[in-house]
C-alpha cells in the first residue's frame, strides 16, 4: 500500500496519507494508456475542415473549347481538379473525429496514470491551500517552497476558489478540477498536486460492505377457492292449454252420467 508525506503550503511535514492501492498501485498499462491518450486527443479536434468539390467551385459551367479538332486533350469545364482554381478532389470535408473507448478502459488507464506518477515520486499531497485572498506571487512562492518545477498539474476541490484564482495566471500550472482528472493530463504533467480534501485515500477507495441481504419472507398460505354456487334451476311453468292427465281420464265418466240422467228425466217426464 503506497503511502505519502503530507506538507504544509510552506513545505514543512504535516503526516502522511495512505494512497489506495488500486489506483496508484497496479502495474501501469502502456498500451491502454495510449489508446485512450490518442481518443482523447481526437476528440479534442474540431473537424470543420472543409474544401470545395468541383461542384461548388463558382464557373466552369460551359465547356472551355470543342471536343474534336483542337489538338488539346478534350476537357468539360475549367473547374476541374487538374485545372488552377478548380475543385479539390477527395479533400476533408466536416466531420467528427471522435473514437469509442469503453468506460472501463477510461478507467484503467488513469489508474495506470496515476500509478506511474506514484513509482516515480511525482505526487505531492498539501494539507490545505492557505491562500486568504488571491495572489499570484503567492501561489509561486508555494511552488518554490514544495520544490516543484517543470509542468505542474494541481488537482482543486470545489471550496479551493483562492487557490484557483492564484494559480491560473502561472504559465506552467494547469488546473483541473477533481471530477475532471484525466489521463492525458497527468502523463503530460512533471508533478501531480493534490490536497487532503481531493487525494483518492484507502477509505475513499475502498467499497463500501454490501449489507447481508434479508431472509425472504415465507410464502404465504394460498387461499382456499370459495365454493360455486349452485345454478338455479327455472321452473317452465306449463301450459293452460296442456290437460292434466288425471282430468283427461274423468271426463267421459261425467259426460255419460249427465246423460243417464238426461234420458231418466225424459222417461219421467
Amino acid at each position: 500500500m503506497p503511502s505519502i508525506d503530507v506538507r504544509t503550503q510552506g513545505g514543512k511535514a504535516a503526516g502522511s496519507v495512505d494512497l489506495a492501492d488500486e489506483l496508484f498501485g497496479i502495474e501501469p498499462n502502456v498500451p491502454v494508456m495510449h489508446q485512450v491518450v490518442v481518443a482523447q486527443l481526437a476528440a479534442g479536434r474540431a473537424g470543420t475542415q472543409s474544401t470545395k468539390t468541383r461542384a461548388e467551385v463558382r464557373g466552369g459551367g460551359a465547356k472551355p473549347y470543342k471536343q474534336k479538332g483542337t489538338g488539346r486533350a478534350r476537357q468539360g469545364s475549367i473547374r476541374a481538379p487538374q485545372f488552377t482554381g478548380g475543385g479539390v478532389a477527395l479533400g476533408p470535408k466536416p466531420r467528427s473525429y471522435r473514437k469509442k473507448v469503453n468506460k472501463k478502459v477510461t478507467r484503467l488507464a488513469l489508474r495506470s496514470a496515476l500509478s506511474d506518477r506514484a513509482a516515480s515520486e511525482r505526487i505531492v499531497v498539501v494539507d490545505e491551500w492557505s491562500f486568504d485572498t488571491p495572489s499570484t506571487k503567492a501561489a509561486k512562492q508555494a511552488i518554490a517552497d514544495l520544490g516543484l518545477d517543470g509542468r505542474i498539474v494541481v488537482v482543486i476541490g470545489p471550496e479551493d476558489d483562492n487557490a484557483v484564482l492564484s494559480f491560473r495566471n502561472l504559465p506552467e500550472v494547469r488546473l483541473v478540477d477533481v471530477g475532471e482528472l484525466n489521463t492525458y493530463d497527468v502523463l503530460c504533467s512533471d508533478w501531480l498536486v493534490f490536497t487532503t480534501a481531493t487525494v483518492p485515500t484507502v477509505t475513499e477507495a475502498a467499497p463500501a460492505e454490501a449489507p447481508a441481504p434479508a431472509p425472504a419472507p415465507e410464502p404465504a398460505p394460498e387461499p382456499e377457492p370459495a365454493p360455486e354456487p349452485e345454478a338455479e334451476v327455472e321452473e317452465t311453468p306449463e301450459a293452460d292449454s296442456a290437460p292434466e292427465p288425471e282430468a283427461a281420464d274423468e271426463a267421459p265418466e261425467v259426460e255419460a252420467a249427465a246423460d243417464e240422467a238426461e234420458a231418466t228425466e225424459e222417461n219421467e217426464a
